[in-house]
Formats: structure tokens, C-alpha cells, sequence
């Protein structure tokens, strides 16, 4: 799956399959990163918020790995909604990894997190967020730009006056929650779908229905779960900390036949995510 590379809007490859690195502190992520990247990925997730960009940097300046085939995607804080603040976002992302470019930047949130889902939408404040994204853009400091968490009209909204269209809308997308009306949108508008938590943040592995169809094709059900995603187009980043799962996430050639596709995206909406579902993106409230 190494290869293997999706094309964006603006002719950046962009590999398939990559780690990533949420709810992984500073202080363990690098050893993480550098199996990750023996392994062979190349394709690499943080976030300000995740506050590991300096480890993931560590391992990725240590590794010797050329530049040029490295892809670093990180975002731009919820909360920074101004110009001024995305751009000084971007450059203590460029200085705490020590890059001279980012390959994918994107907008972390449409909301702060205290206030995502709600009623106030920051249309006019993601208009300029994306305004100082594009001209990050224009100065090379990033090499392609998107968006993370984005619904329907937060990308309406920004397709109404944006010189440069997102390439990409990172999401929630799993067997069990699949937002196919978005997916399509986003397909449409020539935007990849890159889905985070795509093993449903680890809650489907005793899933019995998916047991039951893994075991078919011999694989397991992680293995299931990112092929299916694979196979609606889009990229993954499963978080792994532990490097025989991570090299099971990429051996992926294998192909879910159309009908399994069909069961797979009528199985039961997930109710849970366990102890992280205090978290905003699987539905829980920041106070």
C-alpha cells in the first residue's frame, strides 16, 4: 500500500494509507514515528492539539529519510479563527518541526472546540482562516491545503468566494458511522475524503457481524474496516502504537466484494466510543 497514492485537485500525491497520532503524548510518539517510518509509511497526521509535532519532527529528522518523500499533514488550531493567529498557527508549526514546508495543512476544526456543532457556524470567520491558508499556500510554505471535520454548508460556504478550493476534508468515516451524503459531496467537489479513527477508534473490533465477515476473507476486522474505506475512495490514518498492528494496517490487497460493501454500510450505527466519547468529534461536550 506504500505506493499507492491518491492525486489532489492541485496534482500533489498524496499516499493512501498513514499513521495517525492522536491521544499519543510528546513524550512517547517518537519511537512510535520512527517504527512507523521503518515500517514504510511515509504519511504522517499530527495536530498543535495533539501537542506532539516536536516528537513526531524528532523521529522524522532522525530517520534520514529524504524530504521529498515524506508527507507531514497538520492543521490549524479550532480556536484560531483570525488572520493573524492562523498565520502565526502555521509558522510555530514550521519551527516546532523544523520544516521548510508542510505538505497538507489543514483548518482543525469549522468551530472552536467548546462550541462545535452549535449554532454559532463562523462562516465568516473560516473565510478568512482559508484566506491566510491560501496565501501560505501561494508562499510555499505549505503544498496543499483542506480542511478537517468540515460538514456540507462550512464547505458551501467557503467554495462561495475561495480563490484555491480544499483538496481535502479529513473526517469521521468508519463501518458503523459512514456520512455518505458528505462523502459524496466532497467527491463531487473534488475533494479527498481522508478518514481519521477509521477502526472506529478500536469500538468495532468485537463487532460479531464483523468478526464473522474478516474471518471470510482472512483477515482481521482493522483490516476490514480500512479496506472498506479504501474501496468509497478514501484515505485512512489509523493510529497504532505498536508496530506488528501498523504493518497489518497497510497489507490491504485484498477486495471486499460488492454485496459485503453493501452489508458493511448498513451495519448499525456505533453508540458508543467507550472512554473517549467525552471527546467533541464523537459527540461528547467541552465544558
Amino acid at each position: 500500500m506504500f505506493n499507492e497514492k491518491y492525486k489532489l485537485l492541485n496534482g500533489v500525491h498524496m499516499p493512501k494509507v498513514g499513521l495517525g497520532t492522536w491521544l499519543i503524548k510528546n513524550d512517547a510518539i517518537t519511537p512510535i514515528v520512527a517504527d512507523a517510518l521503518e515500517v514504510g509509511y511515509r504519511h504522517i497526521d499530527t495536530a498543535p492539539a495533539y501537542m506532539n509535532e516536536g516528537g513526531v519532527a524528532e523521529a522524522i529528522h532522525a530517520s534520514g529519510i529524504p524530504r521529498e518523500e515524506l508527507f507531514i499533514a497538520t492543521k490549524v488550531g479550532a480556536e484560531s479563527k483570525k488572520y493573524d493567529g492562523v498565520v502565526r498557527s502555521i509558522d510555530r508549526s514550521l519551527k516546532k518541526m523544523n520544516l521548510d514546508y508542510i505538505d497538507l495543512l489543514l483548518i482543525h476544526s469549522p468551530q472552536p472546540w467548546k462550541e462545535f456543532r452549535e449554532e454559532n457556524r463562523y462562516f465568516e470567520e473560516n473565510k478568512e482562516v482559508w484566506r491566510a491558508m491560501e496565501d501560505a499556500y501561494k508562499e510555499g510554505k505549505v503544498k496543499a491545503i483542506g480542511l478537517c471535520n468540515f460538514l456540507q454548508d462550512d464547505i458551501e460556504n467557503l467554495l462561495e468566494s475561495c480563490e484555491i478550493k480544499p483538496m481535502v476534508n479529513q473526517i469521521l468515516a468508519h463501518i458503523s458511522n459512514t456520512p455518505f451524503e458528505l462523502i459524496e459531496f466532497c467527491q463531487k467537489n473534488d475533494i479527498l475524503v481522508e478518514a481519521y479513527s477509521p477502526i472506529g477508534h478500536g469500538e468495532v473490533l468485537q463487532h460479531p457481524r464483523l468478526q464473522a465477515m474478516a474471518e471470510h476473507y482472512g483477515v482481521s476486522v482493522a483490516q476490514l474496516c480500512l479496506r472498506y474505506d479504501l474501496q468509497l475512495g478514501l484515505s485512512v490514518i489509523p493510529k497504532s502504537t505498536d508496530r506488528t498492528h501498523m504493518e497489518e494496517n497497510t497489507a490491504l490487497d485484498f477486495e471486499i466484494n460488492e454485496a459485503d460493501m453493501e452489508a458493511l454500510k448498513q451495519v448499525e450505527k456505533i453508540e458508543s466510543y467507550g472512554k473517549d466519547s467525552i471527546y467533541p468529534v464523537f459527540g461528547g461536550k467541552i465544558k
